[in-house]
């Protein structure tokens, strides 16, 4: 530890154990990061000690603190009403501050004659008609692409009439989501119509858009025009669909924000689900950096999110706990003038919605990462079923395949960022001795492993790389025998092994002393069940070609004038041994390479009684 560090160290031991606000300095006396604590030398002590546990924003956060002061305050309310007006007004490099998306956003309408309707940030043609503005770039956005969705109006590039017969009409075409203007075959006043129906769609809603389709398909019957009736109740159909689909994202709570977190090795993003009248109106995203502490994090969110003039709903619904969610239930009540309650569902539509508010946040973060929504939610809740401090991007499975001992070999598979990394994976033949035993033969294995890792740590990649997590199909034995090879070599990579039921199908994850159940857990059941088919195929597969290998060297490969190459050709063209056995010289000439002394050879070998040449 630094002189600097052991300094304030010692002054944070000084502080009293009274609830309060801690004000961290850099050299220039610039306000860094601001926090609360119940107990004041509990908190600011942490900063100062080991930085081993610490996540990498609060490393840096600790390097530049060059002093702090404190407040004490008379209960921790008062110091979180305290911390929200500081962090406000001095806006901390290294706290939660996130950027206000307030701008207006429009619906607008190009001004050519075959008129376009799409979103906009800002009026900047002076040709086009703009309705608006509205705050939520987000119910724009998806509002016109209800509207083009569901009148079949056209949202590409192309530029009517000029581009009129060009190019074959795209797949939205063919999907009924487009009327196709671009083929020159749709009439002028019948797309016009289109788009009037798609602004009374946008201006008065689906309901009342149904009534005055509704009547106008009425009206087209009785006058005898099918084909426009026929039209309209597709839009009809269409608009009853979108309303059902709807229907998924409604709360029963009328007014409530759900607020999901989610996390990688690098960043974190939270997803935020406005609520007004029972539908969703709103969507955000924000992406910051990790703090150590979970809990910590959705809590600093909730302060710097509210502390920016949104307006607050009756209920503010979260992914998981936080530790004072009764001093922020206070302090939105009284920011809002009415009670303001903190929920966190287990069960129930208020739990699909915020699982559905995750998805989202792991989204984002998949778009910046490389992953999948899906495979970096499933392994965060990997993550968080093993506790472990980080997310698991790299994992490597090992399984042990034999035959009552004889050719004894092992498999290795990795899976990068939730997904097969098929030129990291390994084969092993077990060296050190021979006959069956399973956990002596999964000690070597990882031994050998992490052997050459020390020898291309350097490289980064293959060997060279350790892995986040360790896999071993097997149960609580096979975790026993190699947790002290892993503890030698590599302390911080976690291991934990794979039980089958009795149907061989995945059950739990065990680890040298208690088993985890998965099977409640669709999503993690599946992908922990893929890792373990997968290194099982992989296994087995080696050890079958590995056995193929050697009843071919028994069985041919010591006949003279009979090779590998030959063998293999002798067994690919009859299909067994049993058939070789059985064909006669001229059947054996016709296996490809083959030359008349080795075909005699052959049929002496499986004949030796018969003198026949």
């Amino acid at each position: 530890m630094n002189e600097k560090m052991s300094l304030l160290r010692k002054k944070a031991m000084a502080l009293p154990l009274q609830s309060g606000v801690y004000i961290m300095k850099n050299k220039k006396k610039e306000i860094v990061y601001i926090g609360k604590a119940k107990k004041l030398k509990n908190r600011v002590s942490q900063y100062f000690g080991s930085q081993n546990n610490h996540s990498p924003k609060v490393r840096c956060m600790v390097e530049s603190v060059d002093d702090f002061d404190y407040i004490i305050t008379d209960s921790e309310f008062e110091a979180l009403i305290l911390e929200c007006s500081l962090i406000k007004q001095h806006k901390p490099k290294y706290n939660i501050l996130l950027k206000d998306d307030k701008g207006y956003s429009y619906i607008k309408v190009s001004g050519d004659k075959w008129q376009r309707i799409s979103c906009a940030l800002q009026k900047d043609d002076e040709d086009a008609r703009y309705i608006g503005p509205y705050n939520s770039s987000f119910v724009v956005k998806q509002a016109v692409q209800e509207a083009n969705s569901v009148f079949m109006l056209p949202d590409c590039n192309r530029r009517f009439p000029e581009d009129f017969g060009k190019a074959r009409p795209c797949l939205n075409f063919h999907i009924k989501k487009c009327c196709a203007p671009c083929t020159g075959k749709v009439k002028f006043a019948d797309y016009k119509k289109r788009v009037d129906y798609a602004l009374d769609f946008l201006s008065g809603g689906s309901s009342e858009s149904l009534k005055k389709l509704t009547a106008e398909m009425e009206q087209a019957a009785e006058n005898l025009e099918f084909e426009r009736a026929a039209a309209l109740r597709d839009s009809i159909n269409a608009i009853k669909k979108l309303s059902d689909k709807q229907k998924v994202i409604r709360s029963d709570v009328k007014n409530q924000d759900v607020i999901a977190y989610a996390k990688n090795n690098d960043k974190a993003c939270f997803a935020v689900f406005r609520f007004e009248g029972g539908r969703l109106c709103d969507k955000l995203d924000f992406v910051v950096d990790i703090l150590d502490d979970d809990k910590e994090a959705r809590e600093e969110f909730i302060i710097s999110f509210y502390s920016s003039g949104r307006s607050l709903p009756e209920a503010v619904t979260l992914d998981e706990e936080i530790e004072n969610a009764e001093l922020l239930e206070k302090w939105l009540s009284e920011k809002r003038g009415k009670r303001v309650y903190i929920n966190v569902p287990k069960i129930g539509q208020q739990r699909s919605l915020v699982l559905m508010c995750r998805d989202n946040a792991a989204e984002k973060l998949a778009q910046l990462s490389g992953f999948t929504g899906k495979e970096l939610s499933v392994l965060q809740e990997l993550r968080d079923l093993l506790s472990m401090d980080r997310l698991p991007a790299y994992i490597e499975s090992y399984d042990i395949s034999n035959q009552s001992g004889a050719e004894n070999v092992a498999g290795m598979v990795v899976f990068e960022n939730g997904k097969p990394l098929k030129k990291a994976y390994k084969k092993f033949k077990i060296k050190s001795f021979e006959g069956q035993d399973d956990y002596s033969s999964m000690r070597e294995v990882l031994e050998r492993r992490f052997e050459e890792y020390l020898l291309h740590k350097d490289e980064g990649e293959g060997f060279g790389r350790l892995p986040d997590l360790i896999l071993l199909d097997g149960g609580k034995g096979q975790v026993s025998a190699v947790k002290d090879i892993v503890e030698k070599y590599a302390p911080d990579v976690y291991l934990f092994g794979m039980v089958k039921d009795g149907n061989h199908r995945t059950r739990a994850i065990t680890t040298d002393n208690r088993e985890i159940t998965i099977n409640n857990n669709r999503r993690l059941f599946t992908f922990i069940s893929s890792v373990q088919d997968e290194v099982h195929r992989f296994a087995i597969g080696f050890h079958r070609k590995r056995r193929s290998s050697a009843m071919l060297k028994s069985s041919l490969t010591d006949i003279e004038g009979i090779g590998q190459e030959r063998g293999k050709l002798l067994l690919k063209h009859f299909g067994s041994i049993k058939n070789i056995s059985h064909a006669d010289i001229d059947e054996l000439l016709l296996v490809p390479r083959m030359t008349k002394p080795a075909a005699l050879a052959v049929y002496r070998h499986f004949h030796p009684n018969d003198e026949e040449e």
